[in-house]
């Protein structure tokens, strides 16, 4: 039987990310940041406002509706609020009046709104640190949902924040932006993907594991029985060539773990990788692995015929 890596790759080389897919990459990366900053930029304008009816710093306390906003240009982030009593958080704010706002003078507002986007500014670097393995995730997600619609599949999916399962629907756009699992029959029995799951029985977070089994019958003991597994793979979407090698020893620590686990149990699930920044001595790599067989299969994430090989691979185990 063919190696199924061999329907898309030819050699090392075809792993290897070109100049053209990271720049489209890093293109991709600065549209998203300014898609989730717009909400902050609005929250700025609405901020500016409402305080510009201020006549003093100080008569900003008197308006109720600014008060979140006003412990966020203190410096306060959403998370360090939640731990924060109401005295705490009225002892940043006079702070901020006192030491930024009264000194700035008549310019008072334009100081507020500049030191709220600042804190919003940080929130949002710390959401975009993640905003690779979103995005792959993203686009993986797709390749799957395309390959099923196109081969007649029923699937269903799972949507995060919720836990609950519900058919795809037919206008299925943008459900990838809160996806957490996809559930779907080719014939070869049910098929359940989960994103990011803690294998109990080796005790490490896995981006991509297939189950043997619906979705109805996923439960906590199912996931905890080494044989339900079918595959478990890697997915690393960081497109800075810098951070390639980087997210590759994450990557293949994993996948070296996940083989040892499972082979203490004498079982072999098949093992993929899936990445957006691929060099070449990482790209080499992981073909030594793929001929050697301690690893199945492999892609990489900007190049369209090979995700899709890999979405019908995996819709097909």
């Amino acid at each position: 039987m063919a190696k199924p890596y061999l329907q898309h790759l030819k050699s090392s080389k075809s792993l290897e990310t070109t100049y053209e897919t990271v720049r489209a990459g890093f293109v991709a990366l600065a549209l998203e940041k300014n898609r989730r900053a717009t909400p902050f930029v609005a929250q700025a304008r609405a901020l500016k406002a409402a305080a510009s009816k201020a006549k003093l710093p100080a008569d900003l306390l008197k308006f109720p509706d600014i008060q979140t906003a006003l412990v966020t240009a203190a410096g306060v982030s959403d998370k360090a609020a939640n731990h924060l009593q109401d005295p705490d958080k009225r002892e940043a704010v006079d702070g901020l009046i006192r030491n930024f706002l009264e000194p700035a003078g008549v310019s008072f507002v334009e100081e507020l709104v500049f030191r709220f986007l600042l804190t919003r500014g940080d929130t949002l670097g710390g959401s975009m640190r993640n905003i690779g393995g979103f995005m792959a995730q993203k686009k993986l997600t797709r390749a799957i949902i395309a390959y099923l619609k196109l081969a007649g599949y029923q699937c269903q999916w799972l949507r995060s924040g919720t836990n609950t399962w519900a058919e795809l629907p037919k206008d299925d756009a943008d459900v990838e932006l809160s996806l957490r699992g996809l559930c779907w029959d080719t014939g070869k029995g049910p098929r359940t993907l989960l994103y990011n799951i803690t294998v109990p029985f080796f005790r490490n977070n896995v981006d991509l594991l297939l189950f043997d089994c619906s979705a109805v019958d996923l439960t906590r003991e199912v996931i905890e029985t080494p044989s339900a597994y079918i595959a478990l793979g890697e997915l690393k979407g960081g497109i800075d060539p810098a951070g390639a090698d980087e997210h590759w020893k994450t990557a293949r620590t994993a996948l070296n773990r996940i083989r040892e686990a499972f082979s203490e149990r004498e079982l072999k699930p098949h093992t993929f990788f899936i990445g957006a920044a691929i060099a070449t001595k990482m790209g080499k790599e992981i073909w030594e692995m793929l001929k050697r067989g301690r690893l199945e299969n492999a892609a990489n994430l900007t190049d369209e015929d090979q995700l899709t090989s890999v979405s019908k691979w995996l819709c097909t185990l």
